[in-house]
């Protein structure tokens, strides 16, 4: 896991991204598709410890991942709409 200079999508509830998994996520898969997005963007979605190789390996194998951070890195949605670090 390493960190970045490119800012991630800021994001809120700290629930893992894998379909019907409710567990709390602890890291942050930055992503970006190159045809849809421009190059300093950087989608997010969250894993929890048990789907973070799954979910790394299915963005991998498009050329998606871009990095993989722990959450305390990621930038807050409030839910009033004000960021939070």
């Amino acid at each position: 896991m390493s960190t970045t200079d490119t800012a991630a999508d800021p994001v809120g509830d700290l629930v893992c991204s894998a379909r019907r998994c409710g567990a709390t996520a602890t890291h942050g898969l930055l992503w970006n598709n190159p045809k849809l997005h421009t190059p300093e963007r950087r989608k997010v979605w969250l894993a929890c410890p048990e789907h973070v190789e799954q979910l790394s390996e299915y963005l991998q194998v498009r050329a998606f991942l871009r990095d993989v951070v722990d959450v305390d890195a990621l930038v807050r949605d409030d839910p009033a709409g004000a960021e939070q670090p």
